[in-house]
């Protein structure tokens, strides 16, 4: 896989202090960046009380331990600025220790150590397949909370993405902690692993009365025991084949949803979901063996080429 060396984008981070607002950084990106596409996806999935999408922002609440191991809560905003090539976060005060940490993590929500020019290059071929799909500047949305997108993607296996987001606003309603933050209709935090964990074999009627039905409320509760645990590394670092490998091993995730996992918790750069509704219909009338043949074009970007099929239906 081609390298792309962010030094000089992370030099260019700048962290300014804005009186009673809490921290406002900026985060250079490689432009062109198809910030409202990145917004549109976002929003379909945002977790209600969780994480909102208005006035061209994309805000959430956040929790994070300092280096003592005190946690620490509050809320961010992300916004747009053109003219300077950035995105721009406004964070809680309550969250100045673990800035650092913040940006890594909206550096990776935002996938703003790509390179846009390297990755049209490489995927010019969809232009004779699907012509208007490849849209210069799209990028791949990763995840501010790993737990919290794993959880989301098994909620929203065989239903319809609107639906995932209630099922996850149900649990965290039942099971987030409440938090104060000054953004209308930010009041919850995720649940963490462990707060998983302790729901024990009771999960299924837990979340069953949810509506959550059994065989992913066991899935559900397999995951917050292998993060508490840390028996999967779902960093950027990670080596994806071998993590996916363990991924598969927990009955109730297959190949989508431990790709789609992947792409968006690891950065993995080269996840192709041929199974899957959207993809289906963009290169619609392939099959998916006929799918994955074209897609062998585009490797190591395939992530790359799955969103910009989402993005043209």
């Amino acid at each position: 896989m081609p390298s792309i060396d962010d030094t000089a984008l992370y030099a260019e981070d700048q962290v300014t202090d804005q009186a009673n607002k809490g921290l406002s950084i900026s985060l250079p990106y490689r432009p062109p960046y198809r910030f409202q596409a990145m917004l549109s996806f976002l929003e379909g999935r945002a977790i209600p009380g969780v994480e909102l999408v208005a006035d061209d922002e994309y805000s959430r609440t956040v929790r994070l331990a300092d280096d003592k191991g005190k946690e620490l809560s509050g809320c961010l905003r992300v916004g747009h600025d053109v003219e300077k090539q950035a995105l721009t976060a406004t964070v809680s005060e309550s969250l100045r220790p673990v800035w650092p940490r913040i940006r890594e993590r909206l550096r990776n929500l935002f996938d703003l150590d790509c390179d846009p020019e390297i990755v049209y290059a490489a995927l010019s071929s969809m232009k004779e397949i699907v012509p208007a799909a490849l849209v210069p500047g799209t990028r791949v949305p990763g995840s501010f909370d790993a737990f919290e997108m794993a959880v989301r993607a098994v909620l929203g296996q065989q239903i319809s993405v609107k639906a995932a987001s209630t099922l996850a606003g149900r649990l965290v309603d039942t099971f987030g902690t409440e938090v104060e933050t000054d953004i209308a209709g930010l009041k919850r935090l995720f649940p963490r692993p462990d707060q998983i964990v302790r729901l024990g074999e009771d999960i299924e009627n837990q979340l069953g009365a949810l509506g959550v039905v059994r065989t992913r409320s066991r899935t559900i509760y397999e995951l917050a025991k292998v993060f508490a645990e840390g028996s999967i590394d779902f960093s950027a670092s990670a080596q994806v084949e071998t993590e996916m490998k363990k991924l598969l091993a927990i009955r109730g995730i297959g190949p989508w949803t431990a790709q789609y996992i992947a792409m968006r918790t690891m950065g993995w750069k080269d996840a192709f979901l041929e199974t899957d509704a959207g993809i289906k219909k963009a290169l619609s009338p392939y099959s998916p063996k006929e799918m994955l043949e074209l897609a062998e074009a585009w490797r190591p970007w395939r992530s790359y080429a799955t969103v910009n099929l989402w993005n043209s239906l």
